[in-house]
Formats: C-alpha cells, sequence, structure tokens
C-alpha cells in the first residue's frame, strides 16, 4: 500500500515536474521570438535619424567647451585672434568627430544589451511583430529619408513666421534688462 501511495506521488511530482518544464520551455521560445522581434526593429531603425542624433549628443558636449574657449579668445591679442580661432576650430572638428564616434560605439553597445530586453518588457509578440513589419516597410524607409527635409520645413516656416515677433520680445526684454542693471541696451546686431 506505501508502495503505491509513492508511485502516486512520484507520478504527479513528474507529471506537475512536465508541465513546469514545457511552460518554461514555451515562455523560452516566446521571448526568444519576441526577442528576435525586437532586434529586428532595432536594426530597423538604423540610419540618418540615428546619426544625426549621434551628432546632437556630441554637439550638446562640444558646445560649453566652444563657449569656454571662445571667451579666452576675446582676451588674445587682436592680431593673434584669427590664428587661434583657426586652430581652435580645426581640433574642435576633431574633438567633434571623435565624440561622434564615441557615441556610435557606446550606442552599439548599448543598443545590443539594453534594448531588446526594454522592447520585450513593454510590447507583446503581435505588437513587435506589427512594428517590425511596420519599420520594415519601403514607406518607413522612405519616411526615415524624407523625414529631415519635412522636418527642416516645418522649423523653417516657424522660424520665418516668428522671427519678428522675437525680435520685438528680445529689444523689450533687453530695455529692461538694461533699466534693472543701469546699463544701455547693446545694439541689436
Amino acid at each position: 500500500m506505501k508502495n503505491h501511495a509513492l508511485l502516486k506521488f512520484i507520478a504527479r511530482t513528474a507529471a506537475l515536474t512536465l508541465v513546469v518544464c514545457a511552460a518554461s520551455l514555451a515562455q523560452a521560445q516566446t521571448s526568444d521570438a519576441k526577442t528576435q522581434l525586437a532586434k529586428r526593429i532595432i536594426a530597423a531603425q538604423d540610419g540618418a535619424e540615428m546619426e544625426r542624433m549621434f551628432e546632437q549628443l556630441a554637439g550638446t558636449a562640444v558646445e560649453p567647451v566652444v563657449q569656454k574657449w571662445g571667451e579666452r579668445l576675446t582676451g588674445l591679442p587682436a592680431n593673434k585672434q584669427q590664428a587661434a580661432t583657426d586652430k581652435l576650430d580645426a581640433e574642435l572638428k576633431k574633438y567633434n568627430t571623435d565624440l561622434i564616434k564615441l557615441i556610435s560605439a557606446q550606442a552599439t553597445k548599448e543598443r545590443a544589451s539594453t534594448l531588446p530586453a526594454a522592447y520585450v518588457s513593454r510590447f507583446s509578440e503581435e505588437e513587435l511583430k506589427q512594428l517590425a513589419a511596420l519599420m520594415e516597410a519601403p514607406v518607413f524607409k522612405k519616411y526615415q529619408t524624407v523625414a529631415p527635409e519635412l522636418g527642416n520645413t516645418f522649423v523653417k516656416a516657424i522660424v520665418d513666421g516668428s522671427r519678428s515677433a522675437v525680435e520685438a520680445r528680445t529689444k523689450a526684454f533687453d530695455t529692461t534688462a538694461a533699466s534693472i542693471v543701469g546699463a544701455s541696451p547693446a545694439p541689436a546686431k
């Protein structure tokens, strides 16, 4: 009798173990499929837009350096400023190029280690399939190509349409700031 109860227990444990293993295997296969879809989506995002992002990130790091050394140039004698400016410009171009390469390499590393898990955790497999199909579609590739031009057109329209109002507000601010500080406003450029 004890053997019969023991056999039943072993059989139930084995069955439960099989169910857990099957569920784990199904989960792993789904996770692998989702990870592969996430990688396709990430690959589809490569292109000019990604490169512009790297350039913008590098530009953000370069900006304070330009400001710091630009201020120091004004302290040089006038006859040395142009030569120093030219040399600094050449060095800044090298520095900026180096930063773009560095940021691009870090992005490649992060894309492989961070983004797939982020996509997998936020989207179902069906949603990932839809995203992959969208981003791999020829129309999306075309969109990626023309998006910068569309963005530039939009920004230019905003700037052109608001230029006179911005200039008027800047002039009013300069007048108010001059009265607060007790100085005359700087001449308009």
